[in-house]
């Protein structure tokens, strides 16, 4: 026996899309009490909310929220479909995935390529952005699972170590410390540095610096990885990097050197996040393995 009809389907899912009652009522052009009592009702029915709800605020998901959402949006997609038989597609519900912009070049395409093999039947997207960008995107719902750095995410995250990287100070061939085989962060703060503009990367930059007691000169904060290569490649400073390419050349042709920073106090390690502490939807779960296997 089926105890939640799709009309009640449809309007939780409504209330998901539009963030509020309010909105969604205007949406579906229904009283407010009545999508309140069909919100009641199905929560009572599955035994846990949908939405956290704070006064003054827009209703936000749940991570058993989302999977519910999105179950019922295929629900309802498919019994759309047997009302017309015009309709194509598959109706699978796809996952989304986001990639910290640093990481993007060096895991994106490997990780696109793990998931189409191991579930060829899942449509993947995906997006590249910021720390910032990527931890709104998850406790939004609109990424399932984020590969990035742990900085920032706080106990409500599940995270699943890939691997630990290094920072690397890039610099020019000419530059004092360039004889060197690594550097320290004390080496580092006798000279200028390049940093990312990346409000999240250059603060846990300069916090591993002031942990060791320094106080660093920085010269420049550069939109992009490789603006800071080509910055260090022209003497502006060294530039400080978890991303470090397999090139000793920048973009505009000028030799570079990659050293290692020894600090082990800068070692961060490179994660699989998504948004909550509970058991992963099936397909989240599944990816989960699949990734987890990036670095075998």
């Amino acid at each position: 026996m089926l105890y939640l009809s799709l009309r009640q389907y449809e309007y939780v899912c409504s209330i998901g899309q539009h963030g509020s009652l309010s909105a969604a009522a205007q949406h579906l052009n229904v009283s407010q009490p009545a999508l309140s009592n069909a919100l009641t009702r199905v929560e009572s029915r599955l035994g846990y909310p949908l939405f956290a709800r704070k006064r003054g605020s827009a209703m936000t998901l749940t991570p058993q929220g989302r999977s519910f959402i999105e179950q019922a949006e295929s629900l309802l997609v498919n019994a759309a479909r047997l009302e017309n038989t015009d309709q194509t597609g598959s109706g699978k519900a796809q996952l989304r995935l986001g990639c910290f912009v640093d990481l993007a070049p060096f895991l994106l395409a490997r990780t696109l390529h793990l998931l189409h093999d191991a579930m060829p039947d899942v449509p993947v997207s995906y997006r590249v952005d910021g720390f910032e960008g990527l931890i709104s995107g998850l406790i939004d719902g609109q990424l399932d699972l984020a590969l990035t750095y742990g900085l920032s995410m706080d106990a409500t995250f599940t995270r699943h170590i890939l691997f630990t990287s290094t920072p690397n100070a890039i610099l020019s061939p000419d530059h004092p410390l360039a004889h060197a085989r690594t550097v320290s962060l004390q080496d580092l703060a006798a000279h200028k540095l390049i940093l990312s503009n990346e409000g999240l990367s250059a603060q846990h930059m300069l916090g591993l610096f002031r942990q060791a007691g320094l106080n660093p000169k920085v010269a420049h904060r550069a939109a992009t990885l490789e603006i800071q290569r080509s910055l260090a490649a022209h003497g502006e400073g060294v530039a400080i990097s978890y991303a470090s390419p397999p090139m000793d050349i920048s973009y505009d042709g000028m030799p570079l050197l990659s050293l290692p920073v020894s600090n082990p106090i800068a070692a961060e390690p490179v994660v699989l996040a998504r948004h909550g502490t509970g058991p992963a939807d099936s397909q989240t779960a599944s990816a989960e393995r699949v990734l987890n296997q990036l670095m075998t």
